[in-house]
């Protein structure tokens, strides 16, 4: 679908722009329905999709199970350092996962924030909030409602910023990048883990809806990301491969896709699921393409730092 935009409105240029709120619906509702999944660190499968992307057994087991959905493209917790006392905000924070790691590391006198454009999600993640170390609610988290490109944060209140294989699924990087510098207080740092192109996609993976549910085709060349950063106002930017195998969905009981294997108990509507049509399930048609391209030629899980 496109809209019109006039590109120099005084000579009556007018292109075509993408109209991309589809497309946000589409993820929007994918990840809403995993939220509903009940998938969780307590699935074998699960655990096994985050420890191939840098959790430890330990990190998973000091936080609630729930948190952990299997969507994870890296640990920005691990490359973060963060200190006691520091506000840290995770752009998309699903169900907490690196939020309530971030927690424990910033204790009582920081705070974690989440941000999450899925209303299911931000339900999860509240709902996870009570289960704190001890059985007691976490006291230093929060999660708010809204989308990465648009921070509901003010100005230069942030320490720093981590993501999750999220920044791929925003249609405007740009926006991101600069929403980022804005809420990081001066000498800030960002500490990302999303993924990033080595070469363009054969058309089939860049047209694939399942591609972009699963964080493939949304992302944009290495060169282009560490340049959005840099035009957003950030120093000191380096963008690393991970060498993380992007396939671990795939070869984990047929997983694709950022989104984990169902457990037994998890909901027929989940988008790793198949559902009750004759339509194929999202991870079943990304799994044929997996099957078809190795996606490691073409895409890399990156470890990204940055300093405002």
């Amino acid at each position: 679908m496109t809209s019109e935009s006039c590109c120099d409105p005084s000579s009556g240029c007018c292109s075509p722009t993408p109209n991309t709120e589809p497309l946000t619906q589409v993820i929007r509702e994918k990840y809403g329905e995993t939220a509903r999944s009940g998938l969780s660190s307590s699935d074998i499968n699960v655990h096994a999709v985050a420890e191939a992307f840098g959790y430890s057994a330990d990190e998973l087991a000091a936080i609630p199970a729930e948190a952990n959905m299997g969507l994870s493209c890296g640990n920005p917790i691990a490359l973060a350092n963060l200190s006691p006392g520091e506000v840290v905000v995770d752009l998309g924070s699903g169900g907490g996962l690196d939020v309530f790691l971030a927690a424990q590391k910033v204790g009582p006198t920081g705070r974690a924030i989440g941000v999450d454009m899925t209303p299911d999600m931000i339900t999860l993640a509240q709902r996870n909030t009570l289960q704190g170390p001890g059985g007691k609610p976490y006291t230093n988290v929060d999660f708010k409602l809204g989308t990465i490109d648009n921070l509901p944060l003010a100005d230069d209140s942030v320490d720093v910023i981590i993501s999750n294989c999220v920044i791929n699924l925003a249609a405007d990087k740009n926006a991101v990048f600069a929403e980022m510098y804005r809420v990081l207080k001066p000498g800030g740092r960002v500490a990302v883990s999303d993924i990033a192109l080595k070469q363009e996609l054969p058309q089939e993976l860049a047209d694939s809806v399942a591609a972009l549910v699963g964080c493939i085709a949304g992302a944009i060349p290495i060169d282009e990301f560490e340049s959005g950063l840099k035009a957003a106002g950030f120093r000191d930017v380096a963008l690393i491969d991970s060498q993380a195998d992007l396939t671990a969905y795939a070869k984990v009981d047929g997983q694709a896709a950022c989104c984990a294997p169902p457990s037994d108990e998890a909901v027929a509507n989940s988008c790793c699921t198949p559902a009750a049509t004759t339509d194929q399930p999202m991870h079943a048609d990304l799994g044929d393409l997996f099957e078809k391209y190795d996606v490691n030629q073409y895409a890399a899980s990156m470890k990204v730092f940055a300093l405002k």
